[in-house]
């Protein structure tokens, strides 16, 4: 791992614990403790950081400003690189002038930010972060659901969403989930959520769920799709082959992004 590699793990560490340790990031990563806190000497140079007795701790700005950001928006940096390319091999599949639905979420989020570079783009979608993602290119038509906004998410959801969402046609929908089990298939942990997803599945011709790793061998609270609905899956190497190979065999196409030799 090289140097950026691993100074990026160190904030995705310290933004999801608050505190990092110089001893379990010498066990985490294979170096040396001089090499680590040459790191951390950089971080607190950047002001991330504050240095104490061995480690280090958020800074406070940083903590009160990331206490004010909707849980949704601090998933953005949990297991960034992974969600990253997963993002980048979903946007891959779309073609300038088509339709795309993407729900809310942190992975869908990183598939909306490699849309921008398309063209005539149409993006519906029930995600404010979405939304506000995809206005940063210019020549992209956004349609954003109305309904009730589920602030921990920033997810609109609710019967008048679902109306809207009846009303369209699209190329692709692109869904994060909570879980993917062999058993349950997709799942979700909100009731609201998951009657989306069902909804946005029906008005696509193509179905992919962008997935990191953590999902697996998890089951949500709902199931919102069997595995007969889902057309693609995209996934990282850090996935156990077995259950690729097992959700294949009930014919759903699997993507695995390599991201094991640059991740932890």
């Amino acid at each position: 791992m090289i140097v950026i590699e691993r100074r990026h793990r160190i904030k995705e560490l310290l933004l999801k614990e608050r505190s990092v340790k110089v001893a379990d990031l010498v066990r985490e990563f294979n170096v040396s403790e001089e090499t680590v806190r040459r790191d951390l000497n950089q971080l607190e140079k950047e002001g991330l950081i504050v240095k104490n007795y061995g480690g280090a701790v958020l800074s406070d700005d940083l903590q009160v400003a990331f206490n004010q950001i909707p849980p949704v928006q601090q998933r953005k940096f949990e297991l960034f690189e992974e969600k990253d390319a997963i993002g980048a091999a979903a946007a891959s599949l779309v073609e300038d002038k088509q339709i795309v639905i993407l729900d809310s979420g942190s992975t869908t989020w990183c598939v909306a930010r490699h849309l921008n570079t398309l063209k005539e783009l149409t993006i519906v979608t029930n995600g404010v972060n979405i939304a506000d993602e995809c206005a940063n290119s210019e020549g992209t038509e956004i349609f954003l659901l109305g309904g009730k906004l589920i602030k921990k998410s920033m997810s609109i959801v609710g019967p008048q969403a679902e109306a809207d969402m009846h009303k369209y046609n699209a190329d692709y929908v692109f869904l994060g989930t909570s879980g993917i089990s062999l058993k349950k298939g997709c799942t979700s942990s909100d009731p609201y959520e998951a009657e989306i997803k069902r909804v946005m599945i029906e008005t696509a011709q193509q179905v992919v769920i962008v997935a990191d790793h953590s999902k697996f061998n998890r089951q949500a609270l709902l199931s919102f799709s069997s595995f007969d609905k889902v057309d693609m899956l995209i996934t990282s190497d850090l996935v156990e082959p077995a259950i690729l190979q097992a959700i294949e065999a009930q014919g759903v196409k699997v993507i695995v992004v390599p991201v094991g030799g640059t991740i932890g």
